[in-house]
């Protein structure tokens, strides 16, 4: 950094001091606001770790915690596994891949809020039409139980991001020499055997990123959960940003809502850090 030039930092500055604007300042600031009795107006007087204690005390946000890892492990599962097979089927030589990545890609274009409300469509009406036509009551009444209400949010959220992660996996894919594949076809590897041995170890890094990313956003969701459930019934399917939301503006408590979005900042931090070193060292292993 010490030989970096005076144009380097001219150029890097604006990206600087928007990062700093925008995420480093109001970080420190909210930081400093969860140890008071904050408003959201006046600052109040400085409490200390009380807004810390009573989170571990708040069953509601811890029901959503768990709730929200539970949908973030299932959702990061189904997400890769849907997004690497869609990306092997469009890297594969077909005439309609360049359609069907258009095609696989633009539910990753449709806002958030938007989706949730298409899919709440589908879930309530068409889901019971079917159910009511062919008799299948499991159909009827779909987003009414957390149960149906957790698979709806999964359902929604892998059909959104898989094709944003095909991407990525298309990219590394793409980049795999074709004489390791012909080699391995002609010694006798099977399909199975390619992509175990070949494939994956030279795609290793796209894990990495794509885990990443899924974590980040599944963590974090907050429209789709509003537009498709509200965080019912009865708050059951309410997810923590959702439920942070909630404790800030509903109930106006915002320096209590920023001691509960500190700690899920340091969950979210810590669990991806971790995400990120295990695949990197087994990147290396593969």
């Amino acid at each position: 950094m010490r030989t970096k030039d005076l144009s380097y930092w001219l150029f890097l500055a604006p990206v600087l001091l928007a990062l700093s604007m925008v995420v480093i300042i109001p970080l420190l600031f909210g930081v400093y606001y969860s140890f008071t009795n904050w408003n959201g107006i006046d600052v109040g007087g400085f409490i200390g770790f009380e807004n810390y204690l009573n989170v571990f005390k708040d069953k509601e946000f811890l029901d959503s915690l768990w709730f929200t890892i539970k949908f973030s492990v299932v959702s990061i599962i189904l997400i890769n596994f849907f997004g690497l097979a869609l990306a092997l089927i469009v890297t594969s030589k077909i005439r309609t891949n360049k359609f069907l990545r258009t095609i696989f890609f633009m539910p990753n274009l449709i806002g958030g809020l938007i989706l949730g409300f298409i899919w709440q469509f589908i879930f309530i009406k068409v889901f019971a039409g079917v159910g009511q036509v062919f008799g299948i009551e499991s159909l009827e009444g779909w987003l009414s139980t957390t149960q149906t209400g957790f698979w709806g949010l999964v359902i929604l959220m892998s059909w959104q991001m898989a094709g944003y992660i095909m991407v990525i996996y298309i990219a590394y894919l793409e980049g795999v020499p074709t004489e390791l594949i012909e080699a391995a076809e002609i010694d006798g590897a099977n399909p199975f055997q390619r992509l175990r041995f070949i494939i994956f170890p030279l795609v290793a890094p796209a894990f990495t990123v794509s885990m990443f990313l899924t974590l980040s956003n599944t963590f974090k969701l907050y429209d789709q959960n509003l537009s498709l459930t509200a965080g019912g019934p009865y708050n059951s399917t309410q997810m923590v940003a959702m439920q942070i939301f909630k404790t800030a503006f509903g109930q106006s408590e915002m320096a209590y809502a920023q001691a509960k979005a500190v700690i899920f900042f340091l969950i979210v931090a810590a669990i991806s850090l971790t995400q990120v070193y295990i695949n990197k060292k087994r990147e290396v292993e593969m």
